[in-house]
């Protein structure tokens, strides 16, 4: 079982910065693919970004390459997230998945889940 925890959301400006991070309790957090994906008002869950259990791959969707940076630190069992030139259409909730995904853009190939948190973006 592996609990996780999503901080470092907030209200910024467009243009600004945030670090979201996500701390996993258990022991086998480095055998995980890690995940973070969005929800906004009204709209379904989407992927933005995975990397590997060892952190030698990522993956980006479209609209946040270059402007996002997926990383993870297996000693503290945490992945982060640094989003950089921030939009208002970045508003969202945000959260982290853990799993061993065949396809990690899919959600429904995560096990685990956290509760979220807010970003907004203001214009």
């Amino acid at each position: 079982q592996v609990q996780l925890v999503e901080s470092g959301g907030g209200l910024v400006q467009a243009g600004g910065s945030l670090r979201l991070s996500c701390a996993a309790s258990g022991r086998t957090f480095s055998s995980y693919a890690m995940g973070w994906f969005r929800q906004a008002p009204g709209k379904e869950r989407d992927f933005v970004a995975a990397i590997s259990w060892s952190g030698g791959n990522t993956y980006y969707t479209d609209s946040v390459k270059g402007r996002f940076t997926i990383s993870r630190d297996n000693a503290k069992n945490t992945v982060y997230l640094q989003m950089n030139s921030l939009k208002p259409e970045d508003t969202a909730v945000y959260y982290c998945a853990a799993g061993r995904p065949g396809d990690k853009r899919k959600g429904y190939e995560y096990d685990y889940w956290g509760q979220g948190t807010q970003v907004t973006i203001s214009s």
